[in-house]
């Protein structure tokens, strides 16, 4: 990602402070917009779902500790990261905004690069942190009660491990990864044997009534004259 494609809202009570953060990380080339109070500032991260909001602890109307409290209950905004700027450098301050869920305490007064350094630090962290879930999501399907986690080739039932061999999970893991589509059993065939692969007419469905008789009934439908699919519970 460029850093234009960041969006980074500013919130503080002083319009000179506004302008001079705006103008630098303007220049470093992120989308940059502005909140006066707390309260502004969690309608504006509701509205635009910022990348980082960077706050003011001491604000009318709103203060930054609570601002920040809201915001981590916006469910859409669970990424966004939330710094604080303030002259308060006393211990109690800091910790009173990381127990808020801050990412970040910087004092001012902060040189101009020495921010631009640290916005770019954490903004760098978040996207690693987002990859690091994507990749782990990509990983393991919930379902329900049900686990798929392809990394340690397992089901999870109700907490409890189920091993399966390779085709057995490879035909849950297909089914499950979009509940209610009807798989036709070409699909199955070749999403889990390949096409080059000759197998009885009575494969899947003994792969099926095994998957049942280790998983329970109710969770792979048989679609009559079609194919199977997954039913979520």
């Amino acid at each position: 990602m460029k850093w234009s494609d960041y969006k980074i809202l500013l919130v503080d009570d002083e319009k000179d402070i506004l302008e001079f953060l705006s103008y630098n990380l303007r220049n470093e080339g992120f989308h940059i917009f502005t909140a006066s109070n707390g309260q502004e500032a969690v309608q504006m991260t509701r509205e635009i779902q910022p990348d980082l909001v960077l706050m003011d602890v001491m604000m009318p109307v709103m203060d930054g500790i609570e601002a920040c409290r809201e915001i981590r209950n916006i469910e859409s905004c669970e990424n966004t990261l939330v710094a604080f700027l303030s002259a308060r450098g006393e211990d109690y301050s800091q910790i009173a905004g990381f127990e808020a869920g801050g990412d970040d305490y910087i004092t001012k007064p902060i040189k101009p690069k020495v921010l631009v350094s640290r916005v770019k630090a954490l903004l760098k962290r978040r996207r690693v942190k987002i990859e690091e879930s994507d990749s782990a999501s990509e990983n393991k399907i919930v379902s329900g009660e049900l686990v798929v986690d392809k990394e340690r080739y397992l089901v999870v039932k109700n907490g409890k491990d189920i091993c399966l061999p390779k085709k057995e999970f490879e035909m849950i893991s297909l089914l499950i990864s979009k509940p209610e589509k009807v798989f036709t059993r070409e699909e199955i065939f070749d999403r889990v044997w390949g096409d080059n692969i000759v197998v009885g007419d009575r494969t899947i469905d003994v792969h099926i009534r095994k998957l049942r008789e280790k998983l329970g009934d109710k969770y792979i439908q048989t679609v009559k004259g079609i194919g199977y699919k997954y039913v979520k519970h």
